[in-house]
């Protein structure tokens, strides 16, 4: 009886063995994941010793939150590690969506026009740009995509002609691929996109959505021209302990704007109380690459082990990877549910939890979502998810440690086989 076997008593021999082979596989990789974690280290580390933090830093602010030093050391050190002007930092951002909104309603005015530079951006963020009350094109924003080419890869030149346009006024890249299969941009690829639209129109502003990227290469989108770039804090970037909040890093004048947008005009990045949080996003940033590594190795793994039992997975084990995102194909409703139900029964909380598909708020069809987190909704933690419609794909992504990721692919695997999706 091998190890996987002793983990789980009722795995399936040959389950057992698809795990062992998978693990010899990756192995290998994950020494090139070590030196990607300490590049990145190195530089972060580099960032918090170059503002000078401090104790004093991580004091807890109330109300308005004004001459709160730490908000302001926070907003530097984040703007440091990524490589841009200005930071801003804040609790009171309340999801990744809610930053890239905030960017958005930041740049474009009435009669500007946006442009999508990988084709449709992820659910959530369609209906900030078209359908809800108060989106985009409601305050008179012109919207236009750039479709995906057959082979999935963005098409320069439709990018070069779409800014061309007079009213182009903003870029928006999304790096990951949110519910789709298109491989998620490299940050080489978002340069050359960025240095395609600005030849193209030196005048663009190019914002790029960096939710599920930060750290996975060893540059950010503003290493490489981004003017402005967006994120959570519940996902890579707050290492697993930032309890809420998101990240806008880029310009220092785009920046401003994007305060005056989150609060008020006038206002801008003087407020935002911190209510104490200051030292868990400040240590969770020191923690971010390590936690990403512990993600992407536990991704190798779960590639390389359900490519073994014959399933479809993008990328492959030793494919370059730009995001945590590791997708699965099921091929039925049946062994999406299963693989979703059995992640959230290999969770450290709400194990006991049974989810179930559902009509969630700003997706166009029901989603199943297994998350059972110490912070909710934290996609640095270990979640999986997918849209209830073909080819049901299970989007893994996540985990503070490789182990865990291990431990729920194998329990996924497991599940699967006894409803009848994978056959023993």
């Amino acid at each position: 009886m091998n190890i996987w076997e002793q983990l789980l008593p009722d795995c399936p021999a040959s389950i057992a063995a698809a795990a062992s082979a998978a693990l010899e596989r990756v192995r290998p990789l994950w020494a090139q994941v070590d030196d990607l974690v300490l590049r990145n280290q190195a530089r972060v580390l580099s960032a918090f010793q170059e503002a000078g933090v401090s104790e004093v830093h991580f004091a807890a602010s109330t109300g308005y939150g004004y001459n709160d030093i730490g908000r302001e050391k926070l907003d530097e050190v984040f703007a440091r590690a990524f490589g841009a002007e200005a930071g801003l930092v804040r609790i009171q951002f309340a999801s990744g969506t809610h930053t890239i909104a905030t960017g958005l309603f930041a740049v474009l005015r009435p009669g500007d026009r946006l442009i999508a530079a990988a084709g449709a951006p992820y659910d959530t963020l369609r209906q900030v740009i078209h359908g809800a009350p108060g989106c985009l094109t409601e305050w008179g924003v012109r919207y236009e995509e750039v479709p995906l080419r057959p082979d999935l890869t963005v098409d320069l030149e439709g990018v070069a002609r779409a800014v061309r346009r007079p009213d182009a006024r903003c870029l928006l890249i999304q790096r990951s691929r949110g519910y789709s299969l298109r491989a998620p941009l490299t940050v080489a690829e978002i340069g050359a996109i960025i240095r395609v639209a600005k030849e193209a129109n030196p005048d663009v502003t190019v914002l790029v959505d960096n939710c599920y990227g930060e750290f996975v290469e060893a540059q950010e989108p503003p290493h490489v021209g981004a003017d402005l770039t967006c994120g959570s804090l519940i996902k890579n970037p707050g290492g697993g302990i930032a309890p809420t909040g998101g990240y806008i890093v880029g310009r220092a004048d785009l920046v401003e704007r994007a305060a005056a947008q989150l609060f008020a005009p006038g206002i801008g990045p003087e407020v935002g109380a911190n209510a104490g949080a200051n030292r868990l996003l400040f240590q969770g940033l020191f923690l971010a690459p390590h936690v990403t590594g512990e993600a992407l190795r536990g991704a190798q793994f779960t590639a390389a082990f359900f490519a073994h039992l014959g399933f479809a997975v993008r990328p492959a084990f030793d494919e370059p990877r730009s995001d945590l995102v590791q997708a699965v194909e099921l091929g039925s409703p049946e062994g999406l549910e299963a693989f979703c139900q059995a992640v959230q029964k290999a969770s450290p909380v709400d194990a006991h939890v049974r989810p179930e598909p559902w009509a969630m708020p700003g997706y166009s069809d029901p989603v199943i979502m297994a998350a059972g987190t110490f912070v909710q909704g934290s996609s640095i933690e270990l979640s999986a998810d997918g849209p209830m419609r073909p080819p049901y794909v299970a989007y893994f992504q996540g985990g503070l440690t490789r182990e865990h990721v291990m431990l729920a692919a194998l329990r996924a695997a497991n599940e699967l086989a006894a409803a009848g999706v994978l056959k023993v």
